[in-house]
């Protein structure tokens, strides 16, 4: 191992100097000189010159060989920052991530420090108190901020403005005048510590055989993957809290990754109800104030349980204990931008360097774990029905070849009897489709136009509620136009489709006493209009829902006994590997939403294919049948977890010279039996954003050094000039 990775707290500068690793797009380390009286050890937060700017870097080690003809030309550390070291462990993590995802070392360690000028003691706030004698001119606007201030308290600047109705320059001219003070605010509070002894629940007998394992496991404090396989509905969360709640008696940190921690409002309140209070987030919706408080939490060990998206994994723990991937198998876990990595994998790779355990959690298992667990890689801790005795849900198909819906509708009459039926029992339907807006398609009915994006390979799908058509790849919109821009016939225009929007609409016409709600990540407006939504549900004040595939996220609807899948074949037509596995998860995540608490919940697959393998699964409960066929055809056609996957997407300006520069590097690639090259051809998504797309598909072997192939062969291949971009994704999710 090289200096890189050395765990030595000694000071690493006997030579003068050391090599810093600087959080932006470089994979190089930087030699700088050490000033006298400073002293640096691997690990620390320095400020350093880079050109004009100074910038935020990590001391990576020693530079035992220095070049002495350099020496006289290094620029020296400028200031070591008052906040702990990365431990040698995270550090390892990054190199580790960057070699095996083939990305710049700065960036992944730029994940890490996500805090740049607000890293360091957390800046004063001003805070005003009324002291002084009245202002010698008393205007409405001053006299509401003493009634504020009249307290004699310390009050936010900003606040104080605020809670009054004025700006800021009414409590300056106060200030002024000796009628208010200004003192420093002082630092908030740090949140009690969650307490592992309160809300203990009672667990059923099955539960208790996997808390007593979840315990242990804690407990024993090294490497191990289990994974903790239970139904929707079984108390997967209440049992891995007892894991948590073993980390917190041992001073460790835990951290609890989730695929959407934004919209997570029931999981915070759960997470409250067993250990008393919230756990600290990290996502990013949080104010940089917020982030920056809450990075100096962690990295100081006063943050003993983390619930955050993905990039929380590569955050400094001062003494992390135990990583928990909720919902291990959702697709949110992949990062496409940047470094292209998946979360759940890095958590493995990162409790194994850190020799802690981690639990992934699902109803539904990715067909890699579901492998891991049958070949005893990992353990499976196993929860096979509802807690409180609760039924599964029952499930049918309504083939929509013998029983269609009425000509310009989607909900068969069948299903919209089945929701009557719900609705006069005071219960609450889903009706479940997978696609935002209102129409995927808006076409002229005099000229057969259809409205594509200006500068994607994709229709503009048709936002009733925006009256706009927007692309759901580069986000351009545009007003719907009265008349058709290539024939100008007027009231031509046709919404061909269905979306959740759409739906709505039909749902209101066949049920108009009914009160409806619209789950869409396109109709967020902000988390707390999110978490305020999903509580009215929770609360009854909604009959019938309509959402995408946000409604599966994890979400506790008390009174919904009914879910209706509007198109079920949906995810089914992509032509994506793993588009079987992915179809049966959400229908099943989604179904799973019903009879939670009370009743039998039902479920209806509308579907043109009820003999399709995930249908006859689905339908027949039957999840080892789907597992066993899916697992036997990724094992005869080599794809993971059997062979390894790489994707190498070139994109740029014009298609001769995306095309041009993906032959190129097919050329070059080096021969090897147990790799197969495909390509380069078309993405499925040709053009994006203006840009022409081709794509390269690496299949190897599993046992195969697959990244150490990829870093062989580019390094031999002529760089992207001009406006030619590569980008490789090594285990890629998506095959757009």
């Amino acid at each position: 191992m090289d200096h890189t990775s050395r765990s030595t707290t000694a000071p690493t500068h006997a030579t003068g100097m050391v090599d810093v690793l600087v959080p932006v797009a470089l994979d190089q380390t930087y030699s700088y000189k050490v000033p006298r009286g400073m002293e640096l050890k691997a690990g620390d937060l320095v400020g350093v010159p880079l050109g004009p700017r100074e910038v935020l870097a990590v001391v990576w080690g020693e530079n035992a060989n220095p070049d002495p003809r350099l020496h006289n030309r290094l620029k020296e550390v400028s200031e070591k920052l008052d906040v702990p070291p990365l431990k040698p462990e995270l550090r390892q993590v990054v190199d580790w991530v960057a070699n095996y995802t083939l990305s710049p070392r700065g960036m992944v360690l730029r994940m890490c420090l996500r805090m740049g000028e607000n890293l360091g003691p957390e800046r004063l706030r001003p805070g005003v108190r009324l002291t002084g004698d009245p202002p010698r001119r008393l205007t409405p606007a001053r006299q509401r901020v003493i009634e504020v201030l009249s307290d004699r308290l310390l009050h936010g600047k900003s606040e104080a403005a605020k809670e009054a109705g004025v700006s800021a320059g009414v409590i300056d001219g106060l200030v002024d005048e000796g009628t208010l003070t200004v003192e420093p605010m002082p630092p908030p509070a740090p949140p009690p510590a969650p307490d592992p002894e309160f809300g203990r629940p009672d667990f059923s007998p099955l539960q208790r055989v996997a808390v007593d394992t979840m315990r242990a496991l804690a407990a024993n404090g090294t490497f191990h993957v289990a994974l903790l396989d239970g139904v929707t509905g079984s108390g997967k969360t209440e049992v891995y809290f007892e894991a948590v709640a073993e980390a917190i008696r041992r001073g460790k940190q835990s951290l609890i990754l989730m695929p959407e921690i934004a919209l997570t409002g029931q999981f915070l309140d759960r997470f409250a109800q067993r250990f008393g209070v919230r756990p600290i987030e990290w996502h990013s919706e949080l104010t940089p104030r917020t982030r920056a408080r809450n990075w100096a939490a962690i990295s100081e060990g006063s943050a003993p349980v983390v619930v955050g998206a993905r990039s929380a994994l590569f955050l400094p723990y001062a003494n992390l204990g135990l990583i928990v991937v909720d919902e291990e198998h959702d697709q949110a876990y992949k990062q496409d931008e940047g470094v292209h990595y998946h979360a759940r994998d890095m958590a493995v790779v990162r409790a194994h360097i850190a020799k802690i355990p981690v639990v992934l959690a699902s109803a539904t298992p990715s067909v890699e774990s579901e492998v891991n667990a049958r070949k005893n890689r990992y353990q499976r801790i196993a929860l096979p029905s509802r807690f409180g005795g609760q039924h599964m849900p029952h499930i049918e198909a309504i083939d929509l070849r013998r029983e269609p819906p009425a000509r310009g509708r989607y909900i068969s009459p069948r299903l919209a009897g089945e929701i009557r039926t719900a609705i006069e029992r005071r219960e609450q339907a889903l009706l479940f489709l997978n696609r935002r807006g209102y129409a995927p398609l808006t076409l002229c009915r005099a000229c057969g136009h259809r409205f594509a994006c200006t500068i994607c390979d994709a229709w503009l799908v048709d936002h009733r509620f925006r009256q706009r058509l927007v692309c759901h790849h580069c986000g351009f919109s545009m007003p719907r136009p009265p008349l058709c821009p290539h024939c100008s016939a007027e009231e031509s225009l046709v919404a061909v489709g269905p979306g959740v929007e759409r739906l709505q609409e039909e749902a209101a016409a066949l049920f108009p006493d009914a009160r409806t709600m619209v789950l869409s990540s396109d109709l967020i407006t902000s988390i707390e209009t999110m978490r305020s939504e999903l509580a009215e549900i929770a609360e009854g004040r909604v009959d019938i829902i309509i959402g995408t595939q946000l409604v599966a996220k994890g979400h506790n609807f008390p009174r919904l006994n009914l879910v209706g899948v509007v198109d079920a074949d949906l995810g089914l037509s992509n032509g994506d590997p793993r588009a079987a596995e992915r179809t049966w998860q959400l229908l099943n995540q989604v179904i799973g939403r019903a009879g939670r608490e009370q009743g039998r919940g039902v479920g209806y697959l509308q579907t043109h294919q009820p003999d399709h393998p995930v249908m006859r699964a689905l339908i027949a409960c039957d999840r080892e049948a789907f597992y066993d066929s899916e697992i036997d055809l990724r094992e005869k056609t080599l794809y993971p977890p059997f062979g390894r996957l790489a994707s190498l997407i070139i994109s740029a300006g014009d298609r001769p010279s995306a095309e041009g520069l993906g032959r190129r590097l097919v050329a070059l690639a080096p021969r090897d039996e147990r790799v197969v090259v495909l390509g380069p051809a078309e993405a499925p998504l040709a053009v994006i954003k203006g840009r022409y797309r081709f794509r390269i598909l690496v299949k190897s072997a599993r046992g195969f050094d697959l990244s150490d192939y990829l870093r062989n062969w580019l390094a031999v291949c002529p760089k992207p000039t001009g406006n030619q971009k590569l980008e490789v994704d090594v285990d890629p999710q998506s095959f757009l």
